[in-house]
């Protein structure tokens, strides 16, 4: 077979593989329990050679997730230890120094057999609605009060589940349902990809994966090569102020490595190879490498600024290319629902934990304007708001796009939301707060203007915290998440005076900032 014939062939296999994962991903997002999988596809899935190796990630997941668990793959076989490794194993931790970071993430690692013989592993992560001790929220001292701390073991051995870690993990959560039936999910996400594996192999007529996985790392490893070859040469920096928190350094890398790749190499498929030129430290004890055993609940609270850091250090070596600042982390809402004290008796008050993403505006790029309301760099979905008021006991009062967000430019910076969210008839409910830029807002380029920082409050205008454990909504009152929005590119009397009209016409921009921040009357009437 001659060489081109050759690598068409492995690239259709490559390509086979990638919708190998795919499928096991879906099959995570279909048989999950928690609303942050089944509707935001908070999660991640991949194939990885006998050494650990990431040779395949599914597309729907988050980056974060995933390039962790490209690094998390490899502490699993060492914990466990290949003469411990057997044919119906399932292993599992949410370590989150060698895991993704925080408690709330579980990874599940299945090793994968043909013939009697390991030939790789698959391996899916997920966030759980519930992992016990303070919640899903920022004010834990140390990883102790954040819940429970699953080190890597063996959550089936040879088919057999271990009753006894189900039976703790079960009585120290609030929601045991629903974590439970999670582990269970990403161990059958797992069997699907093994299944789907198997019959690719039997197709192609395979052994192993030894052949194609040392193709597809070698190919992603010198087209990453070759693109930052071809990059000028020069030395840039970048800083950010935020409000943060700590963040284990494995979740760092993964969110560090993806900004790298937007940028330098977004074409080439994600794996171990196209990760391998990249290389990430961090000071020891530094927020962006808490030592164990740091709180790290809320890691993605400042995780999710790494992309925008490391963008605004590529800005010198590629200004035509790269976005303005966003808003960054996702503003996760965890909120504890429970009868009420005048509603009855203590021992019939019902609880319910309800999880709700919702997104910031993005930063504008050097040729369009930002996208509102998207979660970048997470790429998780905003959950619809029917699904969250199914999950438990509130009302979504509102939820729209938050005009003037957006910072003003050339092109203008993507819009926030705004989200309004109120206890159901008959009962209480408290929330935590993890949200971040409400100090700082996100920084325009090129004579952009700066987005509009977000802000939490009530409806009767008490200013909140943006970081805080319980805090309490009185009874009648309703809690207004503010969402930041993006930054601006370029000069804003360079904006195209059609789109400024239009942006008033749509209620994106109000005809007084359009005066004031672009220097003329635009025409049209808000929406």
């Amino acid at each position: 077979m001659s060489e081109s014939i050759e690598n068409i062939h492995m690239q259709v296999m490559w390509n086979r593989l990638i919708s190998v994962v795919e499928e096991q991903a879906l099959t995570l997002v279909r048989t999950a329990f928690s609303t942050s999988v089944r509707e935001a596809g908070d999660l991640s899935a991949g194939v990885f050679d006998r050494s650990g190796r990431m040779l395949a990630q599914a597309v729907t997941g988050t980056p974060g997730h995933v390039n962790a668990m490209a690094e998390a793959v490899g502490h699993f076989i060492r914990d466990i230890g290949e003469d411990r490794i057997f044919e119906g194993d399932a292993y599992i931790t949410n370590d989150p120094w060698k895991g993704t970071g925080h408690l709330h993430d579980i990874t599940v690692v299945s090793p994968s057999f043909r013939a009697g013989v390991l030939i790789g592993y698959f391996a899916c992560t997920e966030h759980v609605v519930d992992i016990g001790g303070r919640g899903f929220g920022p004010d834990g001292r140390t990883v102790f009060e954040e819940g429970v701390f699953i080190p890597i073991m063996k959550f089936a051995e040879r088919g057999k589940v271990n009753e006894d870690l189900v039976n703790i993990v079960a009585n120290n959560v609030r929601e045991a349902d629903q974590v439970v039936g999670d582990i269970y999910s990403l161990a059958a996400c797992n069997e699907i990809g093994q299944q789907r594996l198997m019959s690719m192999l039997d197709e192609f007529e395979l052994a192993d994966l030894e052949d194609l996985g040392t193709f597809i790392l070698e190919h992603s490893r010198r087209a990453t090569l070759e693109r930052i070859a071809a990059l000028p040469k020069g030395v840039y920096a970048n800083s950010m102020e935020l409000d943060g928190y700590n963040v284990p350094v494995i979740y760092t890398k993964a969110y560090s490595g993806y900004g790298l790749k937007c940028a330098i190499a977004p074409e080439i498929p994600n794996n171990a190879g196209s990760l391998s030129p990249f290389d990430v430290t961090a000071p020891p004890g530094c927020i962006l490498n808490a030592p164990r055993p740091r709180a790290v609940a809320v890691r993605h609270v400042l995780g999710h600024f790494v992309p925008d850091l490391v963008l605004g250090a590529l800005y010198g070596f590629m200004p035509d290319r790269i976005p303005s600042e966003g808003a960054g982390a996702l503003w996760n809402i965890h909120i504890s629902a429970s009868t009420r004290t005048d509603a009855g008796p203590e021992a019939e008050r019902k609880t319910a934990e309800i999880l709700m993403f919702n997104s910031g505006g993005g930063g504008a790029r050097p040729s369009l304007d930002g996208l509102h309301a998207t979660a970048f760099p997470s790429g998780v979905r905003t959950m619809p708001v029917e699904a969250t008021e199914q999950v438990g006991p509130i009302v979504v009062w509102r939820k729209k796009l938050r005009p003037d967000s957006g910072g003003a430019g050339r092109f203008r910076g993507g819009l926030g939301q705004v989200v309004e969210i109120a206890a159901a008839d008959g009962y209480q409910i408290c929330f935590n707060a993890m949200f971040d830029r409400t100090l700082f807002p996100a920084r325009g380029r090129n004579g952009g203007a700066d987005g509009r920082a977000g802000s939490v409050a009530l409806d009767d205008g008490t200013v909140l915290g943006g970081k805080g454990s319980r805090i309490e909504v009185p009874t009648g009152r309703r809690v207004v998440l503010s969402l930041p929005g993006g930054g601006g590119y370029g000069l804003p009397a360079e904006r195209d005076r059609q789109a400024l009209a239009r942006d008033v016409t749509n209620g994106y921009v109000s005809a007084e900032h359009a005066r004031d921040d672009y220097g003329a009357a635009a025409q049209g009437k808000p929406a």
